[in-house]
């Protein structure tokens, strides 16, 4: 089961950030739901920046496996329980970055930037509740068209 998406720059900044799983609250330290998300997500990014590509793209880390993958400027990171299949989830992950460049034709930053709904509605239709909804990319393109139109 996926736990959460990142998508983020080089720099640190998250882009998206889609949690499925709401993430383990410290109780000796009082922290809360969102502080805790904010402190995975720098953690996460400082774990994938610093790796060598000589290396996998797959990093246990605390009870969850991360696979994270990056295209350009930006790391797509999935965060799966740990007996999940990583090579399912790198697929998973280039699925997405297809349906992104499908919709909005060569996609960059500035586009999930200033599209953000869209993107998120694309990988609504593409994941739900943690798990993988639909794998066919023209199915997907034609649900978000068609939302769109009802809108």
């Amino acid at each position: 089961m996926i736990r959460f998406f990142l998508l983020q720059n080089r720099q640190g900044k998250t882009r998206l950030s889609k949690w499925y799983v709401p993430p383990p609250t410290n109780a000796s330290t009082g922290a809360d739901s969102e502080s805790e998300k904010v402190r995975i997500e720098a953690e996460v990014h400082r774990l994938v920046t610093a790796r060598d590509k000589k290396y996998t793209n797959f990093i246990e880390y605390n009870n969850y496996k991360i696979i994270y993958r990056r295209y350009a400027g930006l790391f797509f990171t999935i965060a799966v329980d740990v007996q999940d299949n990583e090579l399912s989830y790198l697929e998973t992950i280039h699925l997405f970055v297809e349906l992104l460049d499908a919709y909005f034709s060569n996609v960059c930053e500035l586009d999930i930037v200033f599209n953000f709904n869209k993107v998120y509605s694309i990988l609504d239709e593409f994941m739900l509740a943690g798990e993988v909804e639909e794998t066919s990319k023209r199915e997907i393109l034609d649900r978000v068209k068609f939302l769109e139109k009802m809108e």
